[in-house]
């Protein structure tokens, strides 16, 4: 991120060099040399320190890497934006500060962080839900026509956001999440839902990223985003950030020697099938774990067990899930050979699953012939798949294909498993609970989700690994209160019987932003108008109504003109 300002380059003779990329000539600092073990010579290590104000300037803008390497140098002041709009949104303002008051969110951040960097924490991740953007040279338009939670209802510039995610250090973040998982009943049996996604990043110096298997591939480095969600209280506990590289498996136990880090005892984990091995399940047990994990595909065993139920309760009425339109049957077995007890697979059919998988089939072997048929007479090499569903008259004496048949016996083996999947769990219960529990991890899903597209965090372009590491702890801010949100959305539907199409977040937030606040000759803030019934229909879901609002916007109205009467002291 660039500061609003302009320094000289620095007078380091050979160590200055600069770059240009389209439009723009970037300053290089070089830092020191690292050995290159392909061209087997050290190379040069180059971190981009700013870039010029024009061509032929002796001055440059420069980033967090220049506050880094020549912190020292006097750099000119950056003022604060001390103007707000005389039109003001307080609506969704107002929910996301009695969320963080619910969870004393402001309480739990003041044992970790100065009270004006607490305030400016969750300013950042209330951005972050309203704007739907993590773009920090934008929060100061945010700030601009919105009330904010920093002292005095200060205003920051981006520079000074910048600077604050540099500075914010590991001990404070952890501390925070120890905090905050600290205050949770750790009395009460609770499932957590355990799940993980990667972001891409274009930024600069990052330790944890890595060319991985990314889940959107853009050729970028990723790292790995994973967030433990108790789904028994419907709140985020914690979140990971770890190498691209490392697989889902490998993490599992180190997220598990975590949790007991924060002395939670009595829980149980709900996994996607990306953690199914042995070895994470026999930690599991040895650790006194429960767990609800879909098992991985239909590998042999799992098809056996489809086979042994196959036909006893697709159709019947005692087995039929309505909930989640399907049928379910459970089925007690040994998982593998060593196993010391005995586990719980709950097999389950679906009409709409089966319908969909049986087409996907379908239209997979039209496009291996299509294939095929333009392969004939040709030497060629096929891969397992075309070898799986088809009998290939292979090859003459010289190598070239000849031609093919269906492999019926094994399509049709596929066609009679389309629709089924298991799930299986270490205690007792039923097909029904099994399915209730490992369902409850839609929200953990929609909080991915969510993270991605409603908080502008698919990518990440911070330049330095506090930065990325403060811009990841302000966004589990912003997941604890957004998940909240759509919790009581949820909820209020459910209690209405309805589906307005403005009760979910977004649109929520939308319409909760028109409910604004005036400033008049006076220099005092007040509504513009009355809350309307759709405003107050997403406000019931809050504990909220128009008189909560219209009080709410007279405390604010105070704060505001004390703000800025502050401020005008100042000048």
């Amino acid at each position: 991120m660039y500061l609003d300002c302009t320094v000289k380059i620095p007078p380091e003779p050979g160590k200055i060099s600069r770059f240009k990329k389209g439009n723009v000539i970037y300053v290089r600092y070089t830092v020191g040399r690292k050995y290159n073990p392909e061209k087997q010579y050290n190379v040069p290590d180059h971190k981009t320190i700013g870039k010029l104000v024009s061509p032929d300037s002796s001055l440059m803008i420069p980033n967090e890497n220049y506050l880094k390497y020549f912190g020292d140098d006097e750099i000119p002041e950056i003022t604060e934006d001390s103007s707000r709009s005389s039109c003001v949104k307080v609506g969704a303002f107002a929910i996301i500060r009695k969320i963080a008051e619910e969870y004393d969110l402001l309480k739990l951040l003041l044992n970790n962080f100065d009270p004006k960097e607490c305030g400016l924490i969750l300013d950042l991740a209330a951005y972050s839900i309203v704007s739907e953007n993590n773009a920090g040279q934008y929060y100061p338009d945010y700030t601009y026509n919105h009330p904010s939670f920093t002292v005095d209802m200060r205003q920051y510039s981006d520079s000074s956001v910048s600077n604050f995610l540099s500075d914010m250090t590991d001990d404070r973040r952890i501390g925070f999440l120890n905090d905050w998982n600290a205050s949770r009943d750790h009395r009460e049996r609770i499932y957590i839902s355990y799940d993980s996604t990667n972001k891409n990043c274009q930024a600069g110096d990052i330790e944890m990223v890595e060319y991985g298997h990314a889940k959107d591939e853009k050729g970028l480095p990723v790292f790995n985003y994973a967030v433990g969600y108790d789904v028994s209280n419907e709140v985020p506990l914690f979140y990971e950030k770890y190498p691209g590289s490392i697989n889902d498996v490998s993490q599992l136990q180190i997220m598990l020697e975590k949790v007991k880090g924060y002395g939670y005892r009595h829980i149980g984990f709900i996994l996607d099938r990306g953690y199914f091995s042995k070895g994470n399940i026999e930690y599991m047990d040895e650790n006194g774990y429960d767990f609800v994990i879909m098992v991985k595909g239909m590998a042999k065993f799992v098809r056996s067990l489809v086979e042994e139920v196959h036909g006893s309760f697709e159709n019947k009425r005692d087995h039929s899930i309505r909930k989640h339109k399907l049928y379910g049957t459970t089925v007690r077995k040994m998982l593998y050979s060593s196993d010391k007890q005995e586990r719980y697979f709950h097999v389950y059919y679906s009409d709409m699953k089966a319908s969909a998988e049986r087409e996907n089939l379908e239209e997979r072997i039209e496009k291996m012939k299509h294939a095929l048929d333009s392969m004939k007479g040709k030497q060629v090499q096929f891969s397992r798949e075309y070898t799986h569903y088809f009998n290939l008259e292979i090859y003459d004496k010289d190598g070239t294909f000849l031609g093919y048949r269906e492999n019926k016996e094994a399509i049709e083996k596929e066609l009679e498993m389309s629709g089924y999947f298991v799930i299986v769990s270490s205690r007792n219960m039923t097909a029904k609970e099994a399915i209730d529990l490992y369902k409850s991890r839609d929200t953990s899903e929609k909080l991915f989700r969510g993270d991605k597209s409603y908080l502008g965090n698919k990518s990440l372009r911070n330049h330095g690994n506090e930065s990325v590491s403060s811009k990841i702890f302000v966004e589990f801010i912003a997941l604890i209160i957004r998940c909240r949100i759509y919790t009581l959305l949820q909820k209020e539907k459910e209690r209405i019987d309805k589906t307005p199409n403005f009760m979910t977040v977004p649109a929520a937030i939308k319409e909760l932003e028109k409910i604004e606040m005036i400033k008049g000759l006076d220099g005092k803030y007040r509504l513009d108008h009355a809350v309307t019934k759709n405003q107050n229909m997403i406000l019931s879901a809050f504990k909220m109504d128009s008189n909560y609002i219209r009080k709410y916007a007279n405390e604010l109205s105070e704060m505001l003109y004390k703000s800025a009467s502050a401020k005008g002291e100042e000048q």
